[in-house]
């Protein structure tokens, strides 16, 4: 009997997913070398990564980008870095996804001018912005402009690629990182749909786009979500987004056809799930969330990135990375998952999951439109409020042992890995030297460059922006003008100014029934008193431009409910503000939180700061993913503690901050 005429199976099979690491650092040439390697191995796609000073619109010679050049991601600062990054590849053929929010405008005009120059119709070109402002404000920090004039940006590219560039996906609304800051499937759902409608209106009422092509406009939507370990629950919740989409998009929208109704969408599997501890069980972890967006066919991905085994730990090789690409090609290629229709279909227990999540997200999704939609929901804080206490109260789980993690708080005992023995060499090491050669490069690019031109593109850039003209043709002579990113991204700031926005700490809700949080907070009042002082205070920084901020936030709440006075001022702060606020504010302590692997650079600035502040007796701490031999570097510049992710026990953490402060001032205990 034929194999292939079995009953239930697919005529034909289905086709794979568009297969991507998410890749760059370092330069653009050194990027451009991996991608090659990549498509070489099998990769049907590609995911740029951006460092933090092209994501949040600085040049690698800006004070804020001390530190964090091509650090993770690549640094692109003008139309010469774009071209070496895609040199020889050619973009006319390639699926390209680029994460980049704040600036999307501005990388896609870079985009857009390569590939012209390479001979590429830009009708032809297929890939993605992620484009999504809205998740920024409330979990990775890269924004820069206000909610308002970023769903302008948004709203304008739209508008821009549903003209010249029809196969571009213009908007990626990404739940992923939703996810990561503390969002149920529930809120997953019903904060990135609130999303949606939020893009989808501001490109209907900006009168770009005629009523009629509402669903183009709708067709050209994706999402980026995130998939975790329980996988079955995530099967659920992507069921659950096509089938609110569908009719989000037909009634609001009046989107007639089914297939421009279809939810599209591509994943990232959780890399905030993967733990230090225990590194190597992260690639089961990864398999497990991989069958959440591909087991059914009705709800599958179209395109899937994984993260590699030892992201906990630092920046993933060539060959970690490999690994995780094998991952998709041996599911997609020697099992038979493709060769079946829809798994789930009939099954109570699955639609009944899928009903529970709808029903909620909904509850989410209209709370939210009677705030007055997205906008004013991260403007007031609601939505950060949320996920704050949302990720406390999962890490309070955590701690308690009800929800496990193999490795962290259960089943700890292990065999040394022979994963981890190599040390530092386990993870990619970004050569210091990168940074001063950005550096000099940008200074080179200005210098060579026609100044009158770039002052006139950039004068129109100010003008347009003043307006509710679009502002992808200025923002395309400034490429052609040589303009850097820094610039164009300062040229706005000018006109729409700068936002910081909400931390949520003030609605999150405390750790309740957490039976060692009274001795802790005894300790504290204690310490406190025999300092002569009414309260404890600690600062809780986050230096350069790291914007991941869930950890500090953390850490000040479970402060805050063992009784310290906490500073926190949000992200993206200089070494100056930090040390400016530590002797304003007179504080006990100061905390530190770098999770790009900017340490050993934005660290030793605070420290020599306080030095220079005459507080050098202020003691410092840190947490981030730092490699044992960077924390020993860190201790020996004066730094009294350092926690990595292995550090979980929030209330441990805040035991051991009193014993530093008491350290550092002389008291016994």
């Amino acid at each position: 009997m034929d194999e292939k005429a079995l009953p239930g199976r697919l005529p034909e099979r289905d086709r794979p997913w568009v297969m991507r690491t998410y890749a760059g650092h370092s330069s653009a040439a050194a990027t451009n070398a991996l991608f090659r390697r990549n498509l070489a191995k099998g990769q049907t796609g590609l995911s740029v990564a951006f460092d933090l000073p092209t994501q949040t619109g600085y040049d690698p010679d800006h004070e804020l980008a001390s530190g964090e050049v091509g650090r993770v991601g690549v640094p692109v600062a003008h139309l010469g870095d774009m071209r070496a990054l895609f040199d020889g590849i050619p973009l006319a053929e390639m699926n390209t996804s680029m994460t980049i929010n704040a600036p999307a405008m501005w990388l896609l005009g870079l985009y857009g001018t390569v590939a012209a120059e390479q001979g590429a119709e830009l009708s032809r070109c297929a890939g993605t912005t992620q484009n999504d402002i809205i998740k920024e404000y409330l979990s990775r920090g890269t924004y820069i402009f206000p909610p308002a004039a970023s769903l302008r940006l948004t709203a304008d590219v739209i508008a821009y690629t549903l003209g010249e560039m029809p196969k571009w996906n213009p908007v990626n609304i990404c739940s992923y990182h939703l996810q990561e800051a503390g969002a149920t499937p529930v809120q997953e759902v019903g904060f990135a749909l609130a999303t949606a409608v939020a893009v989808l209106d501001a490109v209907r009422d900006s009168g770009q786009v005629p009523a009629e092509r509402m669903g183009d406009v709708v067709a050209r939507i994706s999402f980026f979500v995130n998939a975790g370990v329980r996988f079955v629950e995530e099967i659920a919740k992507m069921r659950a987004f096509g089938a609110l989409w569908d009719e989000i998009t037909r009634e609001r929208y009046g989107v007639e056809n089914p297939k421009q109704r279809r939810f599209r969408y591509g994943v990232q599997v959780n890399s905030l799930g993967l733990t230090e501890a225990q590194p190597e069980n992260n690639i089961q972890r990864i398999v497990l969330e991989m069958l959440g967006v591909t087991f059914s066919r009705d709800a599958r991905a179209r395109a899937v990135q994984l993260p590699a085994w030892n992201e906990a730990l630092g920046l993933p090789r060539p060959w970690d990375q490999q690994w995780s690409l094998r991952m998709q090609q041996v599911l997609a290629y020697e099992s038979d998952l493709l060769e079946y229709p829809d798994l789930f279909e009939g099954s109570k227990v699955m639609t009944t999951l899928v009903d529970g999540i709808v029903t909620g997200a909904r509850i989410e999704l209209e709370k939210v439109l009677e705030m007055g939609g997205v906008v004013a929901a991260v403007e007031t804080g609601y939505l950060k409020s949320a996920l704050v206490a949302s990720l406390a109260d999962r890490r309070r789980r955590i701690e308690a042992g009800t929800d496990v993690v193999v490795g962290v708080n259960r089943f700890t005992e292990t065999e040394p890995s022979p994963l981890t023995a190599a040390g530092a060499e386990a993870v990619e090491q970004v050569d210091p030297a990168v940074e001063a050669a950005a550096t000099a490069s940008v200074r080179e690019w200005r210098a060579g460059r026609d100044a009158a031109a770039v002052d006139a593109a950039l004068a129109r850039l100010r003008a347009d922006a003043a307006t509710t003209t679009n502002l992808m043709p200025a923002t395309l002579e400034c490429v052609r003008a040589g303009v850097t990113t820094g610039e164009w991204a300062g040229a706005l700031r000018q006109v729409f100014g700068e936002y910081r926005a909400p931390t949520g700490l003030a609605g999150a809700a405390g750790v309740g029934g957490d039976a060692t949080l009274g001795a802790v907070r005894e300790r504290v009042a204690a310490t406190a008193r025999e300092l002569g002082s009414g309260r404890l205070r600690l600062l809780v920084g986050k230096p350069g431009l790291d914007g991941h901020s869930n950890g500090a936030e953390q850490i000040a709440v479970r402060a805050r409910d063992a009784g310290f006075e906490v500073v926190y001022q949000g992200i993206r702060l200089t070494a100056g503000q930090i040390v400016a606020a530590a002797v304003e504010e007179d504080v006990d302590l100061v905390g530190l939180s770098v999770l790009s692997g900017s340490h050993l650079a934005a660290v030793p600035a605070v420290l020599d700061g306080l030095r220079a502040a005459g507080r050098g007796d202020l003691p410092v701490v840190v947490g981030g993913i730092i490699p044992a031999g960077d924390a020993d570097a860190l201790r020996a510049a004066g730094v009294a503690r350092v926690f990595t992710p292995k550090d979980f026990a929030l209330t441990g953490i805040i035991d051991e901050l009193v014993t530093v402060i008491r350290e550092a001032n002389g008291l016994a205990g």
